[in-house]
């Protein structure tokens, strides 16, 4: 097998690997769920306010940024669980700064809404 074949295969398993995890976080974290039905309401809201391609780019990278964080802050969590799991105030430390990392982007999230439907709400 050619070396490109072998790049291209590892390609394909590295993508079916990523689907997994989406799939793993979307079924068992509850904050993934939460941010879930926020993106498809926002996604919906936007096909019934017909926002512009740039509107749309922007809400896509919101919702993208947002449930990207999250699902790092998920695995961040589950490290420091694994390697620590009684309570230790470095670890929490450590997870309090994943948890303001998905702060910081839900209320950019937030603030890209606000600019998008703002004029088209009031």
């Amino acid at each position: 097998m050619s070396k490109f074949s072998t790049f291209i295969i590892g390609r394909f398993r590295g993508c079916g690997y990523a689907i997994k995890g989406a799939l793993i976080l979307i079924k068992t974290e509850p904050s993934i769920q939460v941010q879930a039905v926020i993106a498809i309401v926002m996604t919906a809201l936007g096909f019934y306010k017909n926002i512009t391609g740039v509107e749309w780019i922007l809400q896509t990278f919101a919702i993208g940024l947002v449930m990207s964080i999250e699902g790092v802050n998920t695995a961040i969590e589950a490290i420091a669980d694994f390697i620590h799991p009684d309570f230790h105030n470095k670890i929490g430390f450590i997870k309090d700064i994943a948890a303001g990392a998905v702060f910081i982007a839900a209320i950019t999230a937030v603030i890209i809404g606000c600019v998008i439907y703002f004029p088209y709400l009031f």
